[in-house]
């Protein structure tokens, strides 16, 4: 039972050295040339663009539902005008872009580790390298790049579709103008809210890119290996994401206290 756990323990610890070694080698090579502009365009569009219809209409519906329970709460005490405060205060600083990476971590995460480790298993990373190319470059480093650019943007959609399904959903309770809700909702908040929480889904994107192409790099067992690549990818991003929130919530705390007060 022992040797079991102690087997475990190893092996964890080798999978997670390799992915930092993995995660720390797409970091450095982000920012050396040569660069793929052209593939990294186009895993932009692929991963960014693309995923902006899910993130539309999830931000729409977390933003209702936020609205309404917030009301719901607000309501006991007279203050339903804080409404529309709260509810872009939760969204920017926290529930937008904790969201929006744990649902790109679904769309964007399993895609490429499902895409990589097919490749893997058909052989046609080996054919890239035989032909010299930089596979790590050409596959890893542009979804990186891609991640790192596009989630920040995401997360911005997130927190406006938010706030417009809030103001459907005050609308539909009160009659509310869309002036006079869009006045109450950014009186509370200024840039030193929206910049760290969004700039934060930055490092969000690039943990769902190389711990999704690691797994999707290192794939084996055939078909059986790309399923396998992919769910983990997801469940994988999304943890780290959560744990990783943690620590960046903290640390934007101790950078930015107006933003704790």
């Amino acid at each position: 039972m022992l040797d079991a756990v102690g087997r475990l323990i190893l092996s964890f610890l080798a999978t997670a050295g390799d992915a930092s070694r993995f995660a720390l080698r797409a970091a450095r090579e982000v920012f050396t040339p040569p660069f793929e502009v052209r593939e990294t365009i186009r895993q932009i569009y692929e991963l960014g663009l693309r995923s902006a219809p899910l993130i539309a209409v999830s931000g729409l519906a977390v933003g209702v539902v936020l609205s309404m329970h917030t009301r719901a709460s607000l309501e006991r005490f007279g203050a339903e005008s804080m409404i529309p405060a709260g509810l872009a205060i939760a969204l920017v600083r926290e529930t937008g872009p904790l969201t929006a990476g744990l649902l790109l971590s679904g769309r964007i995460g399993a895609g490429i580790g499902a895409e990589l480790g097919a490749m893997r298993v058909t052989e046609q990373i080996d054919a890239l390298e035989a032909s010299a190319v930089d596979a790590f470059r050409y596959l890893v480093v542009t979804r990186v790049t891609a991640c790192v650019i596009a989630v920040p943007i995401l997360t911005t959609v997130m927190n406006f579709s938010g706030m417009l399904g809030g103001y459907i959903a005050e609308s539909a309770a009160t009659g509310m103008s869309l002036r006079l809700y869009f006045t109450r909702a950014f009186s509370l908040i200024d840039m030193t809210d929206y910049i760290p929480a969004t700039v934060k889904t930055a490092v969000f994107g690039f943990i769902i890119a190389t711990m999704s192409s690691y797994l999707g790099f290192n794939t084996e067992s055939g078909t059986e290996g790309v399923g396998r690549a992919s769910t983990q990818s997801v469940v994988y991003s999304s943890v780290l994401i959560i744990v990783c929130n943690v620590v960046l919530v903290r640390l934007i705390f101790f950078l930015f206290p107006e933003v704790a007060g």
